[in-house]
C-alpha cells in the first residue's frame, strides 16, 4: 500500500512550515530512520527522518514552497513493485496540497493588500479616478493585470499596457516593466526617480496636479517573523507589563572578569556570562519571581533556565541555560557560546529553545544605554541589560568616574508585584556589584 509522507509537527506551536529542500529524490529507495528533506519552523530548521521503508514514488510539494500546512501530504511513499499510475490515492493525495504561496494570483495580492495598506489604497483610488475622468488617455484592457503603481506609469506616459510584456507573477506588469518601455522615450524619464510622479484631481481647483508618493516592495513573511509578532502582540495585549530601572556600577565586576581571562588560555568569560549567572542567583534568592502566569494558578519554578535572546537573520531566538543557577561560569561561558552558534546556523533542537524560566535580552553590546524588552510569555519577566558606560557619580560626597550599567525589568504584574520585582532587581544589582560571589 502506498503510504503519504505529511508535513510533520516539529514542535508543539507548529502549524504550518517551509519545505526547504529534498534529500531524496523520486525513484530513490528509503530506509526508516534517513533523512529524506529538510522543513524550516518558525525558530529552526530542522531534519526531517522517514518512518517506512519503499520508493519515494512522487514528491507532491517542491523544494521552495512555503507556508505548508501540518498533516499536508508532500510525498508518496510505494512499497517493492508498486507504481505509482495505478494508484487512485496518489491523485487524491496530490489534490489536496494547496498551492505554493509564490502561486497566488497577483491580483488576490493586491486586494488582500490593499485593504491593509493606506498607500496602496490611496494608489488604487487615483489609477480608477484618472481612467474615469481623462479621456485623453486610453484605458488598457480589462484583461490585461498590471500594478496600481504600473497602470498610473503607464496613463502618465502614453503607454498602452497590451503592447507590454509583464515579468511579475502570472505575467502580471510591474513597475521594472514600464522602466524597460520608458527606456526608449526619453520624453518620459522622469519617471525613472526613486519615487514616481502620479496624476490626482482636485476637486477645488478642477484640474489635475501633480503629487509624489514613494515605491516601494513587499518582503514576504518568514515563519519566524510571523510567530515573533503573534506571540509579542499577545504578550502586550493579555500581559500588564510594568517596568522597572536600576544602576549597577560594574568596576569590580570588569577588575574580576580581566583577572580570570588572565589566567584563562581560550574560552574568555564575556560580560553576559557574568550578567546570565548574577541573575540565575537573584532568582534563586527571590523564588518569587521565578515564576509563570497560567490563568487559573502561578507556575513556580524550583529550577532556574535562563532564555537569552539571540539575534538571528530574520529575527531573533532564545536559547537556554538550564539549570543556570547550578553551573559554573565557565560552562555557562562555553554553553552560551555554542547555543548561540548553533542558533546563527538554525541549528538549534526545539528543547534548546523551547521552556525558559526569566529572560535576559542584551543591547548593551550594540551601544544601546537603557530599553525596555517585552515579557516572552508564559514567562513572567524580562531583564533588559543596556551599556556598560562611564559616568560621573556622587561617592561619599564626592563626583567620581565610574563604569555603570542600566538594567530595566519588565514584568508581569498578573504574576509579580512591584516589592518582589525591586527585590529580585536589588539582589541582582548586590551580585553584580561583589561578583566574587559568583564564584562561589
Amino acid at each position: 500500500m502506498p503510504t503519504p509522507v505529511l508535513m510533520p509537527a516539529l514542535s508543539p506551536t507548529m502549524t504550518e512550515g517551509n519545505l526547504v529542500k529534498w534529500n531524496k529524490k523520486e525513484g530513490d529507495r528509503v530506509k526508516p530512520g534517513e533523512v529524506i528533506a529538510e522543513i524550516e519552523t518558525d525558530k529552526a530548521t530542522m531534519e526531517v527522518e522517514s518512518a517506512d521503508s519503499g520508493v519515494l514514488g512522487k514528491i507532491l510539494v517542491p523544494a521552495g514552497t512555503n507556508a505548508v500546512k501540518v498533516n499536508t501530504p508532500i510525498a508518496i511513499l510505494l512499497a517493492e513493485g508498486e507504481k505509482l499510475e495505478n494508484i487512485p490515492s496518489a491523485a487524491a493525495a496530490a489534490s489536496r496540497v494547496s498551492p505554493p504561496q509564490s502561486l497566488v494570483t497577483a491580483s488576490s495580492q493586491s486586494e488582500n493588500t490593499s485593504k491593509s495598506d493606506p498607500v496602496l489604497k490611496q494608489q488604487q483610488v487615483i489609477t480608477k479616478s484618472n481612467t474615469a475622468s481623462s479621456s485623453s488617455i486610453s484605458s488598457p484592457s480589462e484583461k490585461v493585470t498590471a500594478s496600481p503603481l504600473a497602470k498610473k506609469m503607464a496613463e502618465i506616459s502614453g503607454l498602452d499596457l497590451n503592447n507590454i510584456q509583464g515579468t511579475g507573477p502570472n505575467g502580471r506588469i510591474v513597475k521594472i516593466d514600464i522602466e524597460k518601455n520608458l527606456n526608449k522615450t526619453p520624453a518620459v524619464n522622469n519617471l525613472l526617480s526613486p519615487v514616481s510622479q502620479a496624476s490626482i484631481y482636485s476637486p477645488s481647483s478642477n484640474a489635475f496636479v501633480k503629487e509624489w508618493f514613494p515605491t516601494y516592495k513587499e518582503l514576504p513573511l518568514s515563519n519566524m517573523r510571523k510567530t515573533i509578532a503573534k506571540r509579542l502582540v499577545e504578550s502586550k495585549r493579555e500581559a500588564p507589563h510594568f517596568y522597572l530601572t536600576i544602576e549597577c556600577e560594574l568596576d569590580s565586576l570588569i577588575k574580576l572578569r580581566q583577572d580570570l581571562n588572565n589566567r584563562l588560555d581560550k574560552d574568555k568569560l564575556s560580560l553576559n556570562d557574568f550578567i546570565i549567572k548574577a541573575a540565575a542567583i537573584a532568582l534563586k534568592l527571590v523564588p518569587a519571581a521565578n515564576v509563570a502566569w497560567a490563568e487559573s494558578y502561578l507556575r513556580s519554578y524550583d529550577h532556574v533556565d535562563i532564555s537569552v535572546a539571540v539575534a538571528i537573520p530574520g529575527g531573533l531566538i532564545t536559547p537556554i541555560i538550564r539549570r543556570a543557577d547550578q553551573k559554573p561560569l565557565l560552562s555557562i561561558s562555553k554553553e552560551m557560546k555554542d547555543l548561540a552558534q548553533r542558533a546563527k546556523d538554525n541549528k538549534l533542537k526545539p528543547e534548546e529553545y523551547q521552556g525558559g524560566t526569566f529572560s535576559i535580552s542584551n543591547l548593551g553590546m550594540y551601544g544601546i544605554k537603557n530599553f525596555a524588552a517585552v515579557v516572552n510569555p508564559p514567562q513572567a519577566a524580562i531583564l533588559a541589560i543596556g551599556a556598560g558606560e562611564q559616568r560621573a557619580v556622587v561617592k561619599e560626597g564626592a563626583i567620581a568616574i565610574a563604569n555603570m550599567m542600566t538594567c530595566t525589568l519588565s514584568l508581569d504584574h498578573r504574576a509579580v508585584d512591584g516589592v518582589i520585582g525591586s527585590e529580585l532587581l536589588n539582589a541582582f544589582k548586590k551580585t553584580i556589584q561583589d561578583p566574587l560571589s559568583i564564584l562561589l
